[in-house]
Formats: structure tokens, C-alpha cells, sequence
């Protein structure tokens, strides 16, 4: 593969966003922001509060309607992202193209999903299946066991995860099926592990302390001005706003990274 540059990555991803926003931005926050503003006002409050603090209580009752809403905004989201691959991959395609191939292609990308979760799934029931086995001999040996295993998924799910950070962008730009799209977007990522590892943990704290300082900010103002309510849901609008347009550049840097793999 060729080799990737995320500086070079960064540069093209800038001037394309100047170029195109005006096509990306309202993509983005008609298929990335509305579905999580809507799916943050439909969380049941006794979830939202487990979600602040996980380890006071159990994860409580999850509402069947909620559950199947939150299916279905995961769904949304991964078709916008395909459709803004699909604008930053192909210069000159119409948002109207771009929706259309996006919608095709989405089967290929939901069964990626639902693969790799049975393939993680298996994985952490043969993890547990040792570790309950080793308990049966030793309860601290079943722990230690546990313990260790429990890690390498943990880290094997991550490995993972990075290796197909370019599957979205693989899917939109191939033709290919389930199974080869994944080996391709597998084999794209060989030798920069580490460079993309570093570029998503980057992504993810810079998007979590703007998005969390857009919150803070306006959501003050709204409270002062209107109250506590005010400033909840004016501080989630915010928080969505910043985190939608961190992920336009994202996506597009990850196209632009996507290309400069594929020439290799």
C-alpha cells in the first residue's frame, strides 16, 4: 500500500470542506445531528443518568420503542456517512447521486456491522466460556483467566477496529460484497496501525472537549436567559453542532486517507 500521509490528509480535507460545504454541511446535520438531538430527547431519564455514572446501579429497564428508535438512528447515521463518502470521494457527483448510491450500498455496509458484531460476539463467548471452565478449577485462577482474556478482546476489539477504519469509504467506492469489502478495507490499513490509532484518538478527544465547551458555554447563556431547561436542550444543540462539523472533516480527511491508501 502506499504510504499515509495524515498531514497531506488534513490539507486536501480543508480545502475540499471550503470547496464543498455548502453540499456536505446539510447532509451532515440532516443525517449525522437531527438523529442524535432526537434520540438524546427520547433517552428515558433513569438510562441518561446511568449513562452519566454507569457503575452506581445496573443498566436499567430499556424501553422497546427506545431501543428500536436508537437502532434506527444507527442506521441513518451510517447512511449519511456513506453519503458524504460518497460526496468526498467523487468530485462533482449531486447530493441526489450521492443519496441514491449511499441507499445502495447501505445493505453491504449493515451486514459488515452485523458480521463483525458475531464475530466479536463469539469471541467474547469463547473468552467466557475459558474463564468459567477455569473457575470450576480454581475460583482466583477463573478470575486471572477471566481478567486476561477479557483484555485481549478488549484489545483485539480495538485492533480490529482500526484496522477497518476504511470500510465505509470502501464500501461507497466498490462494488464488492460483504466479505470483500471487508478484506479490502483490511488490507488498506496494513503497516499504519499506529498512525491511524493516533489519528482517531486525536479525533475523539479534540471532538469531546469542543463538543463539551459548546455545551458548557451556550447552555450557561440559555439557563440565565430561559432557565434549566433552556440551557439543556440549547447546550445539546450545541454540543451537536460542533460534534457534526468535526465529523465532516473527519470523514473527508478519511477519504482523502482512504485514496492515498488505495493507490498503493
Amino acid at each position: 500500500m502506499a504510504a499515509v500521509s495524515i498531514g497531506k490528509a488534513w490539507e486536501e480535507a480543508v480545502a475540499f470542506v471550503a470547496r464543498e460545504a455548502s453540499l456536505l454541511f446539510p447532509v451532515a446535520l440532516l443525517f449525522l445531528a437531527l438523529p442524535g438531538l432526537i434520540l438524546q430527547e427520547m433517552t428515558p431519564p433513569q438510562l441518561a443518568e446511568w449513562m452519566a455514572n454507569p457503575q452506581r446501579t445496573g443498566l436499567p429497564d430499556i424501553p422497546p420503542g427506545f431501543a428500536l428508535a436508537m437502532l434506527l438512528g444507527v442506521v441513518i447515521i451510517w447512511f449519511g456517512s456513506l453519503t458524504l463518502f460518497a460526496l468526498a470521494l467523487r468530485p462533482g457527483i449531486s447530493v441526489g447521486e450521492a443519496l441514491r448510491l449511499g441507499f445502495a450500498r447501505l445493505p453491504v455496509l449493515l451486514g459488515t456491522a452485523l458480521l463483525a458484531m458475531f464475530l466479536i460476539g463469539g469471541l467474547m463467548l469463547a473468552a467466557i466460556l475459558v474463564a468459567v471452565l477455569a473457575s470450576l478449577v480454581s475460583e482466583s485462577v477463573g478470575t486471572s483467566i477471566g481478567a486476561i482474556l477479557g483484555a485481549f478482546v478488549g484489545g483485539a476489539t480495538i485492533f480490529a477496529s482500526v484496522r477497518l477504519m476504511l470500510l465505509n469509504p470502501a464500501v461507497i467506492d466498490g462494488n464488492q460484497g460483504v466479505v470483500p469489502s471487508l478484506r479490502h478495507a483490511w488490507a488498506l490499513t496494513r503497516g499504519c496501525f499506529w498512525r491511524l490509532l493516533g489519528f482517531i484518538i486525536l479525533i475523539t478527544l479534540l471532538s469531546g472537549i469542543a463538543s463539551m465547551a459548546a455545551q458548557t458555554i451556550f447552555g450557561a447563556l440559555a439557563g440565565l436567559a430561559a432557565g434549566p431547561e433552556a440551557a439543556r436542550l440549547v447546550g445539546g444543540v450545541a454540543s451537536a453542532a460542533v460534534s457534526t462539523v468535526i465529523q465532516v472533516y473527519m470523514l473527508v480527511m478519511l477519504a482523502r486517507i482512504y485514496r492515498q491508501a488505495s493507490a498503493g
